[in-house]
C-alpha cells in the first residue's frame, strides 16, 4: 500500500514540477503514473550501475556528479515515456532538483516518510 502511496505522490509532484518548469512537459496524469512508475524502476536497476562506473568522479566532485546521474535518469525516462518531454540536459537536472524537493514536501504531508 506504501508503494502505491508513493507512486501516486511522486506522479503528482511530477505534475506539479512539469507545471513550474517550462522546459518539461508532462501529458496527463496517466503519463505522470507511468513516469513514476519507470523513475522507480531506473532508480532500482540503472542508477546503481551508473553510480558503481562513476565512482571515482562522484568521489572527486564530493558527491555532485550524482546530480548529473540524476539527470541522466530523467533524460532516460523521457526517451521510455511518450507523453513525457524533457527540452535538455539543464532542465533535467533542474526537474531533478525540484521534484525531489516536492516529493519530499508531499511525503511529508502525506505521512509516507521513512
Amino acid at each position: 500500500m506504501n508503494f502505491i502511496i508513493r507512486m501516486l505522490v511522486t506522479a503528482l509532484a511530477a505534475m506539479v514540477t512539469a507545471y513550474l518548469l517550462p522546459g518539461v512537459r508532462i501529458k496527463d496524469f496517466a503519463t505522470a503514473i507511468i513516469l513514476a512508475l519507470v523513475l522507480s524502476l531506473l532508480n532500482f536497476l540503472i542508477k546503481p550501475i551508473l553510480i558503481i562506473l562513476t565512482l571515482p568522479v562522484t568521489i572527486i566532485t564530493l558527491g555532485l556528479f550524482l546530480f548529473v546521474i540524476n539527470a541522466i535518469i530523467i533524460l532516460l525516462a523521457s526517451k521510455l515515456v511518450s507523453g513525457f518531454k524533457v527540452d535538455g540536459f539543464f532542465w533535467a537536472l533542474v526537474f531533478s532538483l525540484v521534484l525531489s524537493l516536492v516529493s519530499y514536501i508531499m511525503e511529508s504531508i502525506a505521512g509516507t516518510n521513512d
